[in-house]
Order: structure tokens, then C-alpha cells, then sequence
């Protein structure tokens, strides 16, 4: 099930960011995150969050429908406090899609962009990234947006793997040079 976020998910929308990177890059420190997401995250960045569908007697007994199923995703990497009030029936995400705003620099129109798509890895190879994406493209199509930009690591083999299956093309690449303090 896919259901909007608020910006009340701010917390778990931090925990999903850490695991993201925690899972490209293991040994680096991602506490910098907290500040993307107070300066990004608000109700015109829209956030969607995957739930597992319980099964209805499971439901009704508030147990999970898959035993196996992890808690609720939590970073291997510790994080600063962030309390995260828990509704009594609510679900544990499995996958989350945050969207923002660009601007094509060749055209100059709006159109999406997406900031982060995260399975978690027990939930992947299922369709969900996919069903993500096909999602968000009918999200932007109905705003008129003309086109969807992202980022992905080059070594995210998995992440360009989808997109390109999904018909995304480099259009430019981010290049970076390692600049050291020492003289």
C-alpha cells in the first residue's frame, strides 16, 4: 500500500536517508543529513511511504502478516535522538519516495525531481522501486511536469539498472574533483 507522507514523518524520512547512504557508503558519517532534510523537506516535497498489506485477520489482531518482516527500518549507523510517534495500528514502511523541484537549466520548466527512492534491502527484486516509479511518473504527469530528473551513484548498480529498464537517460553528469587542504 502507498500512502502520502507529512511532514510529521520527518524523523523516519532522516532514518531512511541514513540507511541509504549507510548502505552505498558503510564507514562514512551522514549526520550532515539532518540539515538537507530542515532545509528541503516540507509540504511541497512530497514524500510516499510503502506499507506491507496485512493479511485482514492479522490486521485485525495487529500482528504483522509476515513473521519474518524486519521492525520498523532503523540505520545500522546510530543516529541523534528523534523520538518517532508510533500510531497504534500503524504500519512499518518497507520502501519510501521523496520528491522535490528542478529546474531544467536547458529549458527552464519545473519538473520533479526525485531526492531519494529506498527499498529496504528484505523487501528488494519485489516490483516496489518500480511501482514507486511508475507512481511518482503519474504523480508529475497529472501536475504537467514534462519530464522526472535524479541522481544515482555510479556504483548503485542495482538503482541504474532500474531506471534505465524504466527508460531514464544520462542527460549530464555530476563531476567532482577532491580538492586537498594540505599544501
Amino acid at each position: 500500500m502507498i500512502r502520502r507522507g507529512s511532514t510529521l514523518d520527518r524523523a523516519l524520512l532522516l532514518k531512511f536517508m541514513h540507511r541509504t547512504y549507510q548502505d552505498l557508503f558503510p564507514n562514512e558519517d551522514f549526520s550532515h543529513l539532518e540539515q538537507t532534510v530542515k532545509q528541503y523537506f516540507s509540504s511541497d516535497t512530497p514524500l510516499w511511504w510503502v506499507e506491507e498489506e496485512k493479511e485482514q485477520g492479522a490486521a485485525s489482531r495487529g500482528e504483522r502478516s509476515n513473521l519474518n518482516s524486519p521492525p520498523c527500518p532503523l540505520p545500522p549507523a546510530p543516529l541523534p535522538p528523534a523520538p518517532l510517534p508510533l500510531m497504534p495500528h500503524a504500519q512499518c514502511p518497507i520502501a519510501c519516495l521523496w520528491v522535490g523541484n528542478a529546474i531544467d537549466q536547458v529549458h527552464g520548466n519545473r519538473h520533479a525531481h526525485i531526492f531519494i527512492l529506498y527499498v529496504v534491502p528484505e523487501h528488494r527484486r519485489r516490483g516496489i522501486g518500480t511501482a514507486l516509479m511508475r507512481y511518482v511518473e503519474n504523480w508529475a504527469i497529472q501536475r504537467g511536469d514534462r519530464q522526472i530528473g535524479l541522481q544515482v551513484f555510479q556504483s548503485n548498480k542495482p538503482a541504474l539498472n532500474l531506471y534505465n529498464q524504466l527508460g531514464y537517460q544520462t542527460q549530464s553528469l555530476w563531476m567532482v574533483k577532491f580538492l586537498s587542504a594540505e599544501k
